[in-house]
């Protein structure tokens, strides 16, 4: 009895294993890293800071006022925090998106980075539905983007 007890044990164990937390990519508080998919979309939101720049899901992109000339200057810690936007084919202009100012830049590493303007493009892990604007202001150097590809510096 002892044996088919076991037997039945191993594959329940396996099966939470395989079900249980973290196997699908949750970081230890629970939250998901940021996927991006090829095609990324960037397009326009509306929220309480006005037009802002949103992925195709409506998640917030935000620019770092420390990266200059489309080049990245936010560290691997600092990814851990603000994710970078980006696509393994070039992004897609969505509704109010000016296509001149969407490209891309190679990054150290090989990552191709969505800049929009001369701004790379980041999310925030603290925004955990589309429409969220918790990293508004951070720090004084994370703001959100514009359509015309300026910061959006007002109080979330």
């Amino acid at each position: 009895m002892r044996a088919r007890k076991a037997l039945f044990a191993i594959p329940l164990a396996l099966g939470l294993v395989a079900c249980g937390a973290g196997s699908d990519g949750d970081t230890d508080d629970g939250r998901r890293p940021v996927k991006t998919v090829p095609g990324t979309e960037v397009t326009v939101a509306d929220v309480g800071l006005g037009s802002i720049l949103v992925d195709g899901k409506g998640r917030t992109l935000y620019a770092f006022t420390k990266d200059k000339d489309a080049a990245s200057n936010c560290d691997a810690e600092c990814i851990a925090v603000w994710p970078a936007l980006t696509s393994p084919v070039p992004a897609t202009a969505g509704r109010g998106i000016r296509k001149s100012l969407l490209r891309e830049a190679k990054q150290s590493g090989g990552a191709v980075h969505v800049t929009y303007g001369n701004w790379p493009l980041y999310y925030y892990v603290g925004d955990m539905a589309p429409g969220d604007v918790n990293g508004q202001g951070l720090d004084g150097e994370w703001f959100a983007v514009a359509p015309d590809g300026r910061l959006v510096r007002r109080a979330a």
